[in-house]
């Protein structure tokens, strides 16, 4: 099972993750990512693509 962890710290609500993966990310307008979405086959290669373009490297994937 993949999972993706976000680091509030880092964070800094560029949206970018939400552009990649809609289905998985949210950016509200002032605040910091949130994730409201299942990582699914479907979208597994657009949440991998929006870590990798993550300007703050904020996010990251993890395999359970």
């Amino acid at each position: 099972m993949t999972r993706v962890e976000v680091d509030e710290d880092l964070c800094q609500g560029h949206a970018m993750c939400e552009v990649e993966a809609p289905s998985v990310f949210r950016v509200p307008k002032t605040g910091i990512v949130e994730v409201i979405g299942d990582i699914t086959a479907d979208n597994l290669e657009a949440v991998r693509s929006a870590v990798k373009h993550c300007p703050s490297r904020a996010l990251s994937l993890k395999e359970s």
